[in-house]
Formats: C-alpha cells, structure tokens, sequence
C-alpha cells in the first residue's frame, strides 16, 4: 500500500520492531554468512552511492574492484587471472553456464555437477534450457569421478566440482575432474563460494584452485567467511578471454560494452570484501579460519559426548551429525537426507559452542512426556 509519508521517528520505529523479530546471530548455527567485519562496514559506508554498472563515473571504485580480482588471483596461485565481482555464488555459477554454453554451440548442451551442487546450478540450467545431468557421490560424500565420466558426452559444456559443499563441508576430487576437463576439452568450474576462503589456508586441504591443470573458473562469496557485507561474490576465470561470448552493447555508458549479468551493481561491498581480506592479510585469514575449524573439532567432541555421531569429518567448518532434535532458539538446518547440520562460522565462537552444548545436552536429558 503506498503511503502519504510518515515521519522518520515512526518509520524507524516500524524497522526496529522488524529487526528485533530476527534470530540474534548467537544462535544462528546455520547460515554461511557472519555478521561483517568493523572494517567492511566503515569502507561499506564510504562507497554506499557507487555503481561498477557505469565504472567511468567511478574510477576509484572500479580501481578497487581490480585490487580485489588481484587479490584473489594471487591466493589462488595464477596472478594474471581475469575476473569480476558479482552478487555471490548464484550470479557467479549463472555466469558461467552463460559463457560455456555459448562456446559450446550445442543444440542440446548439458552440464555435470555433483549430487551435493548448490540448487544455483538447477535454476540456472532452468533458466538456459541446459540439461543438468547429477553425478553420484562417493562414501566420502564427494563425487563420484568414474560415474562423472560415464554422464559426459559431445554436448557437455561444463564440468562442476564442488569446494566446501553446502551440506556436508567435502571438497570434490578436483585434480581428478581437471584431468577429465582436459582430456575432453571441456570447462572445469569450481564452486567454492564457501571453501574458497578457508582451504588457502588449512594445512594439508584439497587442491581446488588454478594449480590444478583443467580448472577454467572459480566462484567465491566474501560475504561468507570473508566476512564482507552482503551481497559480495567473485568470479576467478582462467582465461578472460572467456567473458566475450557475454558482451553486450551499452552505448549510453561510459563503457560502451558490458558482459555482466546485472546492470546496476553496488560498490559499497566490493570496497566492504577488499577492505577486510587487504586489513586482516593472509595471517589474520589463517587465525580465524583456525579458530573456526578448532570450534568444529569441539562442537563435534561435544556431540559424540552425548551420543550423537557424526557424519563425516569435513574438509571445511561444517559439522553433520545423525538426525537429532536441538532446543529453541537455536536456528539449525538439516540435510537432504536429515541430517543436522551446524555451520562454526566466526561469530559461532568458543563461548556459543559451550551454550550450544549445554543447553542441547540439558534438552536430551529431560525425561519425555
């Protein structure tokens, strides 16, 4: 209903009431976003009104969405990567199936992803008439590299490994599925809009990154364990070259083409991802992801405690366990297959995990009615 106008002071008394109906991010254990960094929000706040969509009228925005790419071509072992930045991992996996399926040039194309794919891969393949064909998973709950082979033909135009799964925190056999992409000449697209900021820096952690012959692009969410504000994604290509299959003509703007699958695109949570990852550096990066996957290790030592197995141990800061109820108002998620699933981000500290634990195991230990 559109309104005559009321006043700031009732209006916000409106928002607040709105905001206080949210779940406190104390016990929120199951999103993979975290509330943003002090430093995201102050260079958020510096850039709120810029728009990448027309980079000419803001070069030092557009200079500071190159350091980004830049960034995450160094961490991701291949310097002269190309790049950009988008809304998160949805816009990112779209913008892929949009530049293989061009190139391809089949009538009838199709993809491969994992059992454990985001569902981005089933809307965009919606949206693009692609046939998304779903590869099993192995015990390890990765998937299934000789099954991956059997599914793949003349039409497929991408191949999708998975690094940090939604579900159960796995990482796809990466090395085996580039050596696929190579042998058949087909584009490798690593999803790891969650690993992506966490494997660079665990010891021992699956390879998933341009080290791995075969890998032609790999999504990111900073706004996840970046701790960026929200939405920041960014997609890694191989070869910039790539983008040309999306060009479009934009003649009003101070660019007169443009291969981004959204026309308006804010700045303030580019500056907001460039800000902490540049603050924090690969140190800080490392400690807190530490601290994460130790939160992991003790929130599954906790669990078994009480008798509760786990599912798997994970290659990232994803916990699953056998399916069990938790106690209000604790916000958790369950798998396909019902299984509880937790999610240590970095404001589920030491502390929450110790309440968590507490309070589930003063639950389990009330006699039923």
């Amino acid at each position: 209903m559109v309104s005559d106008g009321i006043s700031s002071e009732s209006l916000f008394c409106f928002l607040e009431e709105c905001r206080r109906r949210d779940i406190c991010w104390d016990h929120i254990l199951s999103s993979m976003c975290t509330p943003p960094h002090t430093v995201a929000v102050r260079a958020h706040n510096l850039f709120m009104e810029t728009n990448l969509g027309d980079p000419g009228l803001f070069p030092g925005t557009a200079h500071v969405d190159e350091l980004l790419i830049r960034w995450f071509g160094d961490l991701y072992h291949a310097p002269d990567a190309g790049g950009c930045s988008t809304s998160g991992g949805t816009e990112s996996n779209i913008q892929v199936l949009r530049f293989t399926k061009a190139a391809k040039k089949s009538d009838h194309p199709n993809i491969i992803v994992p059992a454990s794919a985001h569902f981005s891969f089933e809307k965009a393949c919606r949206m693009m008439g692609i046939e998304m064909r779903v590869a099993p998973l192995d015990e390890q709950y990765r998937m299934d590299i000789p099954k991956t082979a059997e599914l793949m033909d003349k039409d497929t135009c991408c191949l999708i490994g998975i690094a940090g799964t939604t579900e159960y925190g796995m990482t796809d056999p990466i090395p085996a599925l580039g050596k696929l992409a190579e042998e058949e000449d087909i584009h490798l697209h690593v999803d790891a809009a969650f690993g992506g900021l966490v494997l660079p820096f665990l010891k021992d952690a699956p390879q998933f990154d341009f080290k791995v012959g075969g890998v032609g692009s790999i999504s990111v969410d900073p706004h996840k364990m970046g701790m960026s504000t929200i939405p920041a994604g960014v997609l890694m290509v191989r070869d910039e070259a790539c983008f040309c299959n999306l060009l479009v003509d934009t003649p009003y703007l101070t660019v007169k083409q443009s291969y981004s699958l959204s026309g308006t695109r804010p700045g303030a949570s580019v500056a907001g991802a460039y800000a902490v990852l540049t603050h924090l550096g690969r140190d800080g990066m490392e400690a807190i992801v530490a601290g994460c996957m130790e939160n992991t290790r003790r929130l599954t030592e906790g669990m078994e405690a009480y008798g509760v197995k786990r599912k798997i141990t994970p290659d990232v800061n994803v916990a699953t366990f056998e399916h069990t109820d938790v106690p209000e108002p604790w916000a958790v998620s369950y798998t396909r297959s019902g299984d509880l699933r937790i999610v240590c981000m970095p404001h589920v500290h030491r502390d929450v995990i110790e309440k968590f634990l507490a309070e589930f195991g003063e639950f389990h230990d009330r006699p039923s009615n």
